[in-house]
């Protein structure tokens, strides 16, 4: 077990030091695919081009140290979500698509098995399904993370009390039932969310994934759910354990969709923000922020062009593949995709575009892509996964652990230390 008390060294100065030494709340919060690129990209995002200085953002007033994430030898060294999960949750390697197994398929023991076993209340809140790699890896164990339904049935055991995102589609009524026969009030519209006082609560919003940040004009779902099962876990007088996950960042990532990507870590980064007022308030709760692994190779600055245009990405009003939607709805699709991108394509560009669109949404969404990454000097390597170090964010009772180089088994290890005394003989 690793002592709070004999951690020392380099540390972000804003790390607190008032407070007790192990604390009473765990908040993990990982943004999925969220390379250092990413929140480098967010910082200029929301710079204020009216002054001179370039403002910090919230990752920049937490940041602590580093982590690496590959997967255990006989994936390599580029990890998935469900390996890197695996780690986060369990303190061990295991393969790509792992969920929380062994190499050997044995179930590991995970934080919030550990957590419940002593009385604590845990939850999940993501922009996924709730069912997919990340939260799945917390909550359950299979062989493969593409064990969507097998892994909703197995939530049923988890006595989780809060279980928030979307999923819809892999849970049936018989489940359903199953659940609300355990005593949990379960939620199909986002609206029904404030009107709940207490816990159990499985919350499935959307039939996959919750709608993009960029088109969602209500806005802010992710830090709506992450105030809500702070508020019912905290009736928890033992303390409690939350997994929030920023899903999306990652799917953008895949897609190679900048504007998207960064409305999503916009999301991610306000639902930060409620967790660290929460933090600073309560005294005895710590956070723990990283990505499982970082996304797409993002390049803040592409094409031997020393510049980067994020005033671009917020004229764009709609994620590329809604666009594409209504471009090709529309017989003037021109004035349309305009309006929507925040500026008028060049004759050329144009053409282009109408190529795509006679070849049917998804042409003509990766164009809309790649015009936004022209006009904004952004570059990918890869529609998949790199094997770069992520950053890790902190703040509260024991957030000195967190800082320096660390394996991502590291930072399980040391949540896992702070959990109350007994935990460590489960």
């Amino acid at each position: 077990m690793i002592s709070p008390a004999a951690v020392t060294g380099s540390l972000n100065s804003n790390v607190p030091t008032a407070g007790p030494a192990r604390p009473k709340n765990i908040i993990i919060m990982v943004g999925d695919g969220m390379g250092p690129a990413y929140t480098t990209a967010y910082r200029y995002y929301k710079d204020n081009p009216e002054t001179e200085e370039v403002e910090q953002t919230v990752f920049d007033r937490l940041l602590v140290g580093m982590s690496s994430t590959y997967p255990a030898s006989v994936s390599g060294y580029v990890t998935d979500s469900a390996a890197s999960a695996t780690a986060l949750a369990t303190g061990f390697k295991s393969y790509n698509g792992a969920i929380s197994v062994d190499i050997e398929k044995r179930p590991l023991p995970t934080l919030m098995e550990k957590a419940k076993a002593l009385g604590l209340a845990t939850g999940v809140t993501v922009t996924s399904q709730v069912n997919h790699a990340t939260p799945a890896a917390f909550l359950a164990h299979n062989e493969s993370r593409s064990n969507y339904i097998d892994i909703a049935q197995a939530y049923l055991n988890t006595d989780a009390d809060v279980i928030l995102g979307g999923g819809q589609q892999y849970f049936s009524e018989s489940l359903l039932a199953q659940f609300t026969a355990k005593g949990y009030q379960h939620l199909n519209e986002f609206s029904q969310l404030e009107a709940v006082t207490r816990p159990k609560v499985l919350g499935l919003f959307a039939d996959v994934q919750l709608p993009w940040a960029i088109n969602d004009k209500q806005g802010h779902k992710l830090s709506k759910m992450t105030q809500k099962a702070i508020e019912l876990l905290s009736q928890n007088q033992q303390g409690f354990v939350l997994l929030v996950e920023g899903s999306l960042i990652d799917w953008a990532g895949h897609s190679n969709d900048i504007a998207t990507a960064m409305a999503e870590m916009d999301e991610f980064a306000a639902a930060i923000e409620v967790v660290e007022q929460y933090v600073r308030e309560s005294k005895d709760t710590l956070v723990v922020i990283t990505a499982d692994h970082n996304t797409g190779g993002l390049s803040v600055g592409a094409n031997d062009k020393y510049e980067w245009h994020p005033d671009v990405l917020h004229k764009v009003k709609a994620s590329p593949d809604e666009i594409a939607t209504r471009a090709i709805a529309s017989e003037q699709w021109q004035p349309l995709v305009a309006e929507l991108m925040g500026f008028k394509p060049s004759e050329t560009e144009l053409t282009a575009l109408d190529e795509a669109r006679m070849q049917g949404n998804e042409p003509l969404t990766v164009a809309l892509r790649q015009l936004i990454d022209v006009r904004s000097n952004t570059g990918w390597t890869s529609g998949g996964h790199t094997a770069v170090d992520v950053q890790v964010f902190s703040s509260g009772p024991g957030a000195r652990l967190f800082g320096g180089h660390q394996d991502n088994t590291d930072i399980a290890n040391k949540v896992l230390s702070l959990l109350p005394e007994s935990a460590t003989q489960q």
